[in-house]
């Protein structure tokens, strides 16, 4: 199984395929680059390697390296035009293999240690933040990367968490409560007044970042693997005994503090807003930095869909949910997570088989580990294309009943950057949720009462079918 070892490979692989600009005059750190890299999203255009940053010889930035599901097929060794069911299954059939424990290796043979900044050298500002979007409230330096920590009775987690840089030795950002790592700081560390060893990871492989984004309940360390179908190979921290991918571009080591907060944000999220006020943030002490020679720093920018976060945090979610649902032995045909939605509405099949599939369905999702991340589930049987927004479209504006149809749940768990939620809301991450049920019920009569679908698909006989598509390009028109 043919993978990328680091991004390198990865960005040849994109130059080849004609989806990656080399943009050799200089880029300016503050707010150029991170304009590139929105545009980029928006246009869905190929990935910027700006090889000249403002202040930063022999940096550069990669831009965008996962914001399409061409992208996505590429890492997973698929054909760039593979469909996004194909894709689903390919990420099934791997990730439903047996979990692959990683391979540590010696700090010789890591790229990411060829150079090592420690005590006095320790500069955050040696490395190429970008100011993001105009507005934010600092320098974020991390965008694309993840966090390692250790719970000590559940095991290592991978996250991503963003980072901003506040001085030389200090970066802040939020923590969740309810994250794998909110978890082991608030309840672990916290209460013991003890700091949490980190490492931020910047640049990793392409699996590795998809591991630490997908809500897997096996360590992320073990998915990857599960990805790559060998071994990730890892290597000793310096300055504790965490472990990085040892083919990670940098490596910032240091200590979450449980006693100190400092000021973080604004900064333009994932759901295309700017949310979050200026607050006392988790604050991370930097005691370490290790980096490849001529390092290449990721961005993804986050903002108006599609984006890695959108696109990856969807796929993943959608994914796992239907693990989980098919888990429970619910009749479903598939789940989907719309990007554009920036993960906040999860699709899913079923067969109608049952009154109260649909509140069963939701009841499941919302009360999952996965549900804070999304806050709509919209339930359509079998005859409809869950990967089709039309036909999604089509189901919730004329199969939902507007009273009977839709189920609202006052209370949940929810993230503070939902752009609708009010203050109070936001501060103890309150997410209320709503089903709509698509299904038509099972007691109306199939022949007088249950409306029938006028598609060509749904009424024509199959020959008819079959003789229109067999001619379709003889008619002149072109097959998609």
């Amino acid at each position: 199984m043919k993978y990328f070892k680091d991004n390198r490979e990865y960005i040849a692989a994109l130059e080849a395929a004609g989806d990656l600009v080399r943009i050799r005059q200089e880029v300016d750190w503050d707010m150029e680059a991170g304009a590139i890299v929105r545009k980029v999203c928006e246009e869905k255009a190929p990935s910027p390697l700006m090889e000249n940053i403002k202040d930063y010889p022999g940096h550069s930035y990669f831009g965008a390296p996962l914001a399409t599901y061409q992208r996505l097929a590429m890492v997973l060794g698929l054909d760039r035009d593979t469909p996004v069911p194909k894709i689903a299954e390919e990420y099934l059939r791997r990730t439903s293999s047996a979990p692959v424990k990683p391979r540590v290796i010696d700090k010789s043979q890591a790229p990411c240690k060829e150079n090592i900044l420690l005590g006095e050298d320790v500069d955050l500002f040696k490395l190429p933040a970008p100011m993001v979007h105009d507005g934010d409230g600092g320098r974020y330096l991390c965008t694309w990367h993840f966090v390692v920590s250790d719970d000590p009775d559940v095991g290592v987690n991978w996250g991503m968490y963003r980072q901003m840089v506040y001085d030389s030795k200090t970066m802040t950002g939020p923590v969740f409560p309810f994250s794998d790592m909110g978890k082991t700081l608030y309840g672990k560390y916290i209460p013991k007044g003890l700091p949490m060893p980190f490492a931020t990871v910047i640049g990793p492989d392409p699996l590795s970042a998809i591991a630490s984004c997908a809500p897997s309940p096996i360590p992320e360390t073990e998915f990857a693997g599960q990805l790559m179908g060998e071994p990730v190979e890892l290597v000793k921290c310096e300055t504790c005994d965490l472990y990085v991918p040892a083919h990670a571009e940098i490596i910032i080591e240091g200590e979450v503090l449980p006693d100190v907060k400092l000021e973080e944000c604004p900064f333009g999220e994932y759901t295309g807003y700017r949310t979050s006020p200026r607050d006392l943030r988790t604050v991370y002490r930097v005691k370490c930095i290790t980096y490849r020679n001529n390092p290449i720093t990721t961005i993804s920018n986050m903002g108006v869909p599609t984006d890695e976060g959108q696109l990856l945090r969807s796929f993943s979610l959608g994914l796992e949910l239907e693990k989980l649902l098919r888990s429970q032995g619910i009749p479903i045909t598939g789940v989907y997570m719309v990007p554009e939605s920036t993960h906040h509405v999860m699709v899913v099949g079923v067969k109608n088989a049952y009154t109260g599939i649909a509140q069963q369905v939701a009841s499941l999702a919302f009360g999952s580990k996965l549900g804070p991340w999304f806050h709509m589930v919209v339930v359509v049987d079998d005859s409809v294309n869950i990967y089709n927004y039309a036909e999604v479209l089509h189901a919730v504006t004329t199969r939902c009943h507007p009273v009977k149809g839709i189920t609202v749940y006052e209370q949940g768990v929810g993230t503070p950057l939902y752009p609708f939620l009010s203050a109070e809301e936001r501060k103890w991450s309150k997410g209320p949720k709503v089903l709509f049920d698509c299904l038509f019920p099972l007691d109306w009569d199939s022949n007088s009462e249950t409306p029938r679908l006028v598609s060509f698909k749904t009424v024509y006989p199959r020959e008819i079918q079959e003789k229109v598509l067999g001619n379709w390009e003889a008619y002149g028109y072109k097959n998609r």
